[in-house]
């Protein structure tokens, strides 16, 4: 593992190894133990998208890890004016131990990690979210014990957090089903890729998704740069595509509820769900702190 563009990247054994090790890493952190595993690194905080969970959690991270962070905002820096990415590339891998970006196109992040000579991590772009994945992972084997076996059920836009809790979801043995409506389906490929899985299931039907699920995702129907379709988005989703109780219904009764947040209460979920599983959404929320923190370790500790 020489970076973390997307999770399609990844064996299921190289997933479940980042999750020993986060758990591990919040482990030491709850009971006062140091790890300062990173003691001297540096990691480069690239933002072209605005953010709240990934700025605090990667700041923090590397700060408990022993290393420093630098956020680096897309006005900051001269990709902004227009230096081509391989070019910041290969400057800032003169300067960094590793890269973390958040950003729109995938391909700025797959470019950055083949001109670059230090680890890039992908803090999320439109195709994929894997860090907010890895720390899905890590909270429903923390409430639940296990993964394999597990129905994982997905309502709403197929969008980045869709097309990576499906492979995430099947590369840890767990059966995913996706409820979208039609022109909002995960990427093509990748749903032909999960097809082949025989875990996966893509239906229009939310009801349908939701039988006997263990743990329900849903996301906001307009993302991050989609802000002028929320009209028509809205539209399409509403009524139908949100996680409420007739929904729950037709889950299994202990089904866990998780959100990447930020979270439109009344959208896609109601607050009444929301306010009933808040614990185990914060979990998730936290556990981007250890995941993440695994990662970084795996990649810039020499571990």
């Amino acid at each position: 593992m020489k970076h973390l563009l997307k999770l399609s990247d990844l064996s299921g054994e190289e997933i479940v190894d980042i999750l020993n090790l986060a758990d591990q890493l919040k482990y030491e952190q709850k009971n006062g133990i140091e790890h300062k595993r990173l003691a001297g690194k540096t990691l480069g905080m690239i933002f072209q998208k605005s953010s709240t969970r990934t700025r605090v959690s990667f700041e923090t991270g590397m700060y408990q890890l022993g290393g420093y962070a630098l956020f680096l905002s897309a006005n900051d820096l001269q990709i902004g004016r227009g230096e081509p990415v391989q070019d910041t590339a290969r400057v800032l891998s003169r300067y960094l131990d590793g890269i973390m970006i958040r950003t729109f196109a995938q391909k700025e992040v797959e470019d950055l990690a083949a001109f670059g000579s230090i680890p890039v991590i992908n803090g999320l772009t439109d195709y994929c979210h894997p860090c907010q994945v890895l720390a899905d992972l890590m909270t429903i084997r923390e409430h639940r014990g296990s993964l394999a076996g597990l129905k994982l059920c997905f309502i709403g836009d197929g969008n980045n957090m869709a097309n990576s809790l499906i492979v995430g979801g099947i590369k840890t043995g767990m059966i995913v089903s996706v409820a979208t409506p039609e022109d909002y389906s995960p990427d093509a490929e990748l749903c032909a890729w999960a097809e082949r899985s025989g875990a996966f299931r893509l239906t229009r039907s939310p009801l349908e998704a939701a039988e006997d699920a263990d743990v329900i995702f849903t996301d906001v129907w307009a993302s991050m740069g989609q802000e002028e379709e929320s009209k028509k988005r809205r539209a399409v989703f509403e009524g139908v595509y949100q996680v409420n109780d007739s929904l729950l219904a037709a889950a299994k009764p202990d089904c866990m509820v998780q959100h990447c947040l930020p979270a439109h209460r009344g959208e896609e979920i109601t607050e009444k769900v929301f306010e009933t599983h808040a614990k185990e959404i914060f979990d998730e929320a936290e556990n981007r702190l250890h995941a993440q923190k695994a990662v970084m370790v795996r990649l810039m500790g020499g571990e």
